[in-house]
């Protein structure tokens, strides 16, 4: 980690020491925390967060564009690739991506999300606390604080646009807003994924991987009250059993520049 104007956050997985991949960005890089593998497993400090937020929302506030971008949720199994594909197409398309872990740190904090959602003028904020909680109104779902914050956060991320966010219910959260993506694949092959990139024996990666499929099924039928693998809550979903991470993202990239095409002529 370098020191000084140039200070960098490592984003390496907190699982492995001594990453050969050393991804890293700038503090003031805010959407771009992300290890393409395995971003829940990335763990950052409350002041780094919270300096990554300051600097983004100058920068929202100097662009002001009279429409938001477009914005992409994308949803992976573990050792589908959903990551390595979100990287691509962030380059491609030229869009901030989002990591989980960072989504997820900032909607815990009460005083960092605030900062996030203010960035938005009073009119969007009412709305979008309108629209929340009719949301969860409407699915008998009563949200916490955590929740509710992550939700705003997210759709005040919606609003500013031209973001690929990552995990976290982002689907579920801004639904027809945006392109979502659903990222499969058999579970050996995810298995067998995990082994080779983590260097586990057979059993811990199959441990692995079915503590994060029940963790995230779990995550979204307990706050959203949906069932993670229904089809019908994405645009487009792609099985990674016999398709490479370029393929992939190719596809899914052509899918959502029709999508994109189409909203905009809907919007006039």
């Amino acid at each position: 980690m370098s020191t000084g104007s140039d200070k960098r956050i490592c984003v390496i997985c907190a699982w492995r020491e001594n990453c050969t991949k050393r991804y890293r960005v700038k503090t003031n890089a805010l959407f771009d925390v992300n290890c393409p593998d395995y971003t829940r497993d990335i763990k950052l400090r409350d002041k780094d967060v919270d300096k990554l937020v300051e600097d983004q929302v100058m920068r929202w506030q100097k662009e002001k564009k009279d429409k938001p971008g477009p914005v992409i949720t994308l949803s992976s199994e573990a050792g589908a690739g959903g990551g390595w594909v979100a990287r691509i197409l962030a380059t491609d398309l030229s869009m901030t991506l989002v990591g989980s872990e960072l989504i997820h740190a900032v909607a815990e904090s009460a005083h960092v999300s605030d900062k996030v959602i203010k960035s938005l003028d009073e009119k969007s904020i009412s709305l979008f606390d309108s629209l929340i909680s009719s949301f969860f109104e409407s699915r008998h779902i009563w949200p916490n604080e955590y929740i509710r914050r992550l939700s705003m956060v997210m759709h005040a991320d919606a609003q500013h646009g031209n973001i690929i966010i990552i995990g976290r219910g982002g689907s579920f959260i801004l639904k027809d807003k945006a392109f979502r993506v659903r990222i499969i694949a058999p579970f050996d092959t995810r298995v067998e994924k995990v082994m080779r990139d983590r260097k586990l024996p057979l059993k811990e990666a199959q441990g692995y991987v079915k503590k994060y499929d029940t963790d995230q099924i779990g995550f979204i039928r307990k706050y959203f009250n949906e069932d993670i693998n229904d089809p019908k809550h994405y645009d487009i979903m792609v099985n990674m059993q016999n398709v490479g991470i370029e393929t992939a993202a190719e596809s899914i990239k052509k899918a959502f520049l029709a999508w994109k095409a189409v909203n905009e002529i809907h919007q006039g």
